[in-house]
């Protein structure tokens, strides 16, 4: 059970759609994640839980029992932490990366832990067979001629070929070990430079049924939704049809192909941490001078972590910094 869990575990992605709100269950594909699963308009209306998740990173969901005068008091410690250059003002470039900040320590997080879980000896780097010996190694000792054991055990071995594909992608040097930087790309390819078509691939195989190298629209549909023959589409799976056919099908072939699929969950377009910075700043700067004091940040602070929910992360809940 701990090395499914393991094995489990080594695949998680962080996939989240920013188009049409779906049910729980569906999963996504766009790796280009907004930064929150908030909807940031609701009715045309501005919804500030957007910003708190914006602005405070996952653990905006977890600190919603605050006061406001412990909201501020905690706020004004992260203020300190945006002022990089201690100036006493926080500028737009200051809040943007405070913003990707945020969003990237869960991944920081995630290597962290599975480095130091992989790599117990603590060296330099990982070789990919003691990896695979941890991970997979209980696939040595599967009997394949027993039918009920032979599905599960053709399920892990293509997903032992796709890691072992993409830790060849992530071994930049090619001697078949990982150092903490690669293993970072091999864990969350989405994220690095040199990996995304590892990405497009993995999800061309999961969805191109037919195996003809493009993503049909039914293909498309059914990797999201699978209803009965009888049963009549939910208006979210019309939409996504005209999604597909407005958006993701560019040259109005019927079909996505690599470029096109690569497009679609790895968007390139739009850059949500300015986005959200200039926002904030435009919410708060109260004297017009395109930076914000720490006292113009906590008058507004409902904006930035709302009257009943803050926090720097785990360590400030434990308060080991204050």
């Amino acid at each position: 059970m701990q090395r499914l869990f393991i094995l489990i575990e080594a695949f998680a992605l962080a996939l989240v759609v920013q188009a049409i709100p779906k049910p729980d269950e569906i999963q996504e594909r766009v790796l280009n994640k907004d930064l929150s699963e908030q909807e940031h308009f609701i009715n045309f209306q501005h919804n500030p839980s957007y910003d708190h998740e914006a602005f405070l990173g996952e653990e905006a969901k977890t600190f919603d029992q605050l006061s406001p005068e412990e909201s501020r008091r905690r706020l004004g410690i992260i203020v300190d932490k945006i002022d990089k250059d201690q100036d006493g003002l926080v500028t737009q470039e200051e809040l943007k990366d405070w913003i990707k900040y945020t969003q990237q320590r869960y991944i920081q997080d995630d290597v962290e832990r599975q480095w130091t879980t992989h790599n117990t000896e603590n060296k330099d780097k990982l070789p990919w067979k003691e990896y695979r010996s941890m991970v997979y190694g209980f696939m040595d000792d599967t009997d394949t001629d027993q039918p009920e054991k032979s599905e599960d055990n053709f399920s892990y071995a293509a997903m032992l070929n796709r890691d072992r594909r993409r830790w060849t992608v992530a071994d930049k040097d090619g001697d078949d070990a990982l150092t903490r930087e690669e293993f970072s790309g091999f864990l969350h390819p989405e994220e690095t430079d040199g990996m995304r078509d590892v990405v497009v691939l993995e999800t061309m195989e999961d969805i191109d049924k037919d195996g003809d190298g493009k993503i049909s629209v039914a293909e498309y549909i059914g990797d999201m939704y699978r209803g009965g023959a009888d049963e009549e589409e939910p208006e979210w799976v019309k939409n996504e049809r005209e999604q597909f056919s407005t958006y993701r099908d560019k040259d109005g072939d019927g079909s996505m192909d690599a470029e096109e699929v690569k497009n679609w969950i790895i968007p390139a377009d739009f850059d949500h941490a300015e986005a959200e910075s200039r926002h904030l700043i435009y919410e708060a700067d109260s004297d017009a001078d395109q930076k914000l004091t720490k006292e113009e940040i906590l008058e507004k602070y409902d904006i930035f972590v709302g009257s009943q929910a803050t926090d720097f992360g785990e360590a400030l809940a434990r308060h080991d910094e204050f």
